[in-house]
């Protein structure tokens, strides 16, 4: 009697534990972010043939589901889940592809049981998705993007800690509003003034002109400025009925340039052109004339810079009031592009995208 009574006092304690350990767990899950993470390839996701492989190996291997599976710290950041939205190195990056994305984030940050967003990304071409995202996604929850320099097989893979740190950024209240951020080795860049500047160094995501908004510390993240031009739920642009952008190309400056690129640009029904000019946004003496023509046959011209940094001057090197240009401002010519693509969509009138490239 005594056996079967201590036997049912132990099964009566142990269900008691299951209870509360599921209660517990349950409540800790309701305490916590709830964050979806979109991937769409990339380094983070490579793999390479050793584990000292940095170089040449395979982008865009693993699914998000490994992904998360790798990092298993990601359940006490966030109730994280994740969808697959392309699986592409990001030199292969469309059109296509980034009207897709802008076009899932903003239906899942419109959910209630959405606290934020974190893109997978390869390294390439995320200053562009991120500025694209800053410009379309119609939310101030927080979007952020990251990537990875070394692939997953690495011995010091960066992907794990930049996608635990990118899933605490978007789930955190103070990421709000403060537009699309890019978040990698412990950096968080405003997506609109970031840039790639190393080919393959960890350190390679810098904002050469204005700087880093913040960093990622013990768990968190550490703010110290804000971006003050227009982002994301106070654009003016909605691609949710978009199914393609117009065709806007850059042409390179360089010495002794000449006007191939640029006429046959042209005659492939480019809207605009974006040249990245020498110095500050200079044309050369035998290029005015084909910028001019182009401008003639209805294509939106913007001087922008190869340099990477700095304004360019509006009636500076050119006189732009005269040619009808439009000057790229602090936007790089790949900047430039996204700006000019959208700005399409709603006017061709020169004045009014000057004042769009002024505002965003």
């Amino acid at each position: 009697m005594k056996t079967s009574q201590h036997f049912a006092r132990l099964t009566t304690v142990l269900l008691c534990s299951a209870l509360f350990s599921v209660a517990h767990a349950e409540d800790t899950a309701a305490k916590l972010p709830n964050v979806v993470i979109l991937a769409t390839g990339g380094t983070i996701a490579g793999t390479g043939a050793t584990s000292t492989t940095t170089i040449g190996y395979s982008a865009a291997k693993l699914g998000v589901d490994k992904m998360i599976e790798g990092v298993p710290e990601l359940k006490k950041a966030a109730n994280v889940r994740g969808e697959q939205v392309a699986q592409i190195a990001s030199e292969s990056m469309t059109n296509e592809v980034w009207l897709k994305l802008a076009k899932r984030v903003n239906e899942l940050l419109a959910q209630k049981d959405v606290d934020g967003v974190v893109i997978t990304h390869g390294t390439d071409t995320i200053e562009e998705t991120a500025y694209f995202l800053d410009l379309t996604v119609k939310s101030k929850k927080p979007v952020v993007v990251v990537g990875a320099m070394r692939p997953s097989t690495a011995i010091s893979a960066d992907g794990p800690i930049n996608l635990y740190n990118a899933v605490l950024l978007a789930g955190s209240k103070d990421a709000a509003g403060k537009g699309v951020l890019v978040a990698l080795n412990d950096q968080i860049n405003a997506g609109r003034d970031v840039s790639k500047v190393n080919t393959s160094t960890t350190d390679t995501f810098k904002s050469p002109d204005l700087g880093f908004l913040g960093f990622m510390q013990d768990n968190k993240p550490h703010f110290y400025r804000q971006p003050v031009r227009k982002h994301t739920a106070d654009t003016e642009f909605d691609v949710s009925k978009l199914e393609a952008l117009p065709q806007v190309d850059i042409v390179y400056g360089y010495a002794n340039m000449n006007r191939v690129a640029l006429d046959a640009n042209v005659a492939a029904g480019a809207k605009g052109i974006v040249q990245a000019g020498v110095g500050d946004g200079s044309m050369a003496a035998q290029m005015l004339p084909a910028f001019r023509e182009a401008r003639q046959k209805g294509v939106i011209v913007v001087r922008s810079s190869r340099v990477g940094a700095g304004i360019v001057a509006r009636n500076g090197e050119v006189n732009d009031d005269k040619e009808d240009f439009v000057v790229s401002d602090t936007l790089n010519a790949q900047k430039a592009r996204i700006l000019l693509m959208l700005s399409l969509t709603k006017t061709s009138d020169t004045k009014k995208i000057q004042q769009m490239f002024y505002t965003y």
